[in-house]
């Protein structure tokens, strides 16, 4: 019967030390909790590096496409056709490497 009277007595003690359990784990744990932060922090970087990289390539395009066609660069159109089709002169000695 005592410990009945001691939980009377204390029971905003013991609410106090539950909520703050709660908010404990969830600070740490849980979907908004420290650990997802990091996760979903790492995350956005990766996103971020991603968007750079992808940039970058659509900068690389944008400028062969440039070259190609408003006024055609011939000496790209060379380049590039050698190194796609493989193709040479009479006169060129054509080494393949590997």
């Amino acid at each position: 019967m005592s410990l009945i009277q001691i939980f009377k007595n204390k029971k905003i003690f013991l609410l106090n030390i539950f909520l703050t359990l709660y908010v404990s784990i969830n600070l740490i744990g849980g979907e908004r909790g420290l650990i997802s932060f990091f996760e979903k922090k790492n995350i956005e970087e990766s996103l971020i590096q991603k968007e750079i990289e992808l940039a970058h390539k659509l900068n690389e395009i944008e400028k062969k496409n440039r070259l190609l066609s408003e006024n055609i660069n011939l000496d790209y159109l060379d380049t590039l056709y050698r190194e796609k089709l493989r193709f040479g002169k009479k006169d060129e000695i054509l080494i393949r490497l590997k």
